[in-house]
């Protein structure tokens, strides 16, 4: 049978109707699941524009998939069919070195991409492996959940691993990424303070979690916050003043990176002495931690924002998402 989908035939190009034929055998491990929702992520965007040079097409964008389970190959023992589950941004790992064999699948060197090498799922149906599928808690809505398989969980990882109540935080941007992390840090008991550009998100902004608003564009009032955070998570994708927002940080505060800024990254190296600060990075999670994030979402009632929109109408809700407009995340419903 065939699997219908849209693809990109090269680089920046819209997407077109597209198939490929269902394997008349999964693999071991493998599953065969019918897509109901995909959520569209920026990272589909920088693949689709081939940002970052490891694009093939025709390229079947999406990673943000929920459905039901159809197939199963012969290995699968955890999974049934009928089984609602998610696939986030990782479909693979070796599952042998030191990363996977401590539970750290993610920074494996051999990870794979659901979308990367592979047909993605911005399309009816999808074979992933079933060790990078996740069952899905009954009270979590199929289209608000596909979004945290990757956004939710990019953003919670660094939450969990480093922040502890009472721990004040900055949430720099507030768009697919930023609106879940202003939830995630409410529900964790942090102090949550939501930076943006566009003075209409302030209302929005402390529905979802923020106790303060700042506007990125206000100089003043951004002078007056040094010293004043413990963390600060930056989930844009363009470049910032740096100085500005490492001033911002406590002694011992760190600046974290989740949004995927395609410039340098520009650090005085006197910003970050003084004080004794820190710039790092964070990327998705483990196994268990999607698990987790999952639990923690449907029990504090974490959910994306979105827009559902048919999955006929993909170019349409990629558009909105290149300009900024989506308030907060493009859902595909197959």
């Amino acid at each position: 049978m065939a699997i219908a989908c849209f693809a990109a035939f090269g680089a920046k190009e819209k997407l077109r109707e597209f198939s490929y034929q269902e394997p008349p055998q999964l693999g071991a491990f493998d599953v065969l699941i019918e897509i109901s929702h995909c959520g569209i992520c920026h990272s589909d965007i920088h693949l689709i524009d081939n940002d970052w040079h490891i694009s093939t097409y025709p390229l079947v964008p999406g990673h943000e998939i929920v459905g039901i389970i159809a197939r199963i190959g012969q290995a699968v023992v955890d999974r049934k069919i009928g089984q609602r589950v998610g696939v986030g941004w990782q479909a693979g790992s070796c599952m042998r070195c030191e990363w996977c064999l401590r539970g750290e699948e993610h920074l494996c060197d051999d990870s794979a991409a659901v979308a990367v090498g592979h047909y993605g799922g911005f399309a009816d149906k999808v074979v992933v492996d079933s060790r990078f599928t996740f069952p899905l808690p009954d009270r979590l809505d199929s289209a608000k959940a596909a979004p945290l398989l990757c956004g939710g969980v990019t953003v919670y990882s660094p939450i969990r691993r480093l922040m502890k109540a009472t721990d004040k935080v900055g949430v720099i941007g507030i768009g697919g990424l930023g609106h879940l992390a202003l939830q995630c840090a409410r529900a964790f008991g942090c102090e949550v303070t939501a930076f943006s550009h566009d003075p209409d998100k302030e209302k929005a902004a402390k529905r979802l979690g923020a106790d303060y608003f700042v506007s990125s564009t206000d100089k003043k009032k951004l002078a007056t916050l040094r010293r004043r955070f413990d963390f600060l998570l930056t989930t844009v994708n363009i470049k910032l003043d740096w100085q500005v927002y490492l001033e911002m940080l406590r002694p011992n505060g760190r600046l974290i990176v989740v949004g995927a800024v395609n410039e340098p990254l520009e650090i005085p190296a006197g910003a970050i002495i003084s004080g004794q600060k820190g710039v790092i990075a964070s990327v998705i999670g483990s196994r268990h931690l999607i698990q987790e994030m999952l639990e923690f979402a449907s029990h504090y009632h974490i959910a994306s924002e979105v827009e559902v929109v048919a999955l006929r109408d993909v170019n349409a809700a990629i558009a909105k998402v290149r300009k900024g407009q989506a308030r907060y995340r493009m859902v595909l419903e197959v």
